[in-house]
């Protein structure tokens, strides 16, 4: 074994933070280094004819950022918008992109033997974008593989 493989392995066995988010009842998890910043809900602008789950449109600092409701990417349940509910900013690729959620709830540290291997079931999230299952405590987290959700042909969002 060479020294990249032995890097690439001990890179592996270190322990990685995700934001941790909910929706409804689940708790859900993504790379906190694909976090720009967290928002308070604004009302975005609509843009004609795209999928429902696109809300609209934000101006971030004259970067327009397309925002994503979550529950509706997921097919949940309609979501009402209160003082919880947050615009998770996020960084992937070469595109800002804004995700909708119910409420954040922390940043968590989880060693790779604390990821279980998500079930192969039908959901509404494509079993490729369901990086595993997180256990903290009594906590299950459904850790989520952002980049490649937000980048599925169904999202509408061309590449920047």
């Amino acid at each position: 074994m060479g020294a990249t493989e032995k890097m690439a392995d001990a890179d592996d066995a270190v322990a990685r933070e995700y934001l941790t988010f909910k929706l409804g009842e689940e708790e859900y998890g993504i790379d906190i280094l694909k976090v720009q910043e967290i928002r308070g809900y604004e009302v975005p602008t609509r843009i004609a004819h795209a999928p429902a789950f696109l809300k609209g449109v934000v101006n971030l600092r004259g970067t327009i950022v397309p925002i994503i409701d979550m529950r509706l990417k997921f097919n949940c349940a309609q979501a009402e918008y209160n003082g919880f509910t947050v615009v998770i900013i996020l960084h992937l690729r070469s595109r800002i992109v804004g995700v909708v959620v119910d409420s954040v709830s922390d940043v968590l540290e989880l060693p790779p033997h604390s990821i279980r291997p998500a079930p192969d079931i039908d959901t509404s999230v494509d079993n490729a974008c369901i990086l595993g299952l997180g256990s903290v405590g009594d906590r299950m987290l459904i850790l989520l593989d952002i980049e490649r959700l937000m980048s599925g042909v169904d999202m509408g969002l061309v590449p920047a």
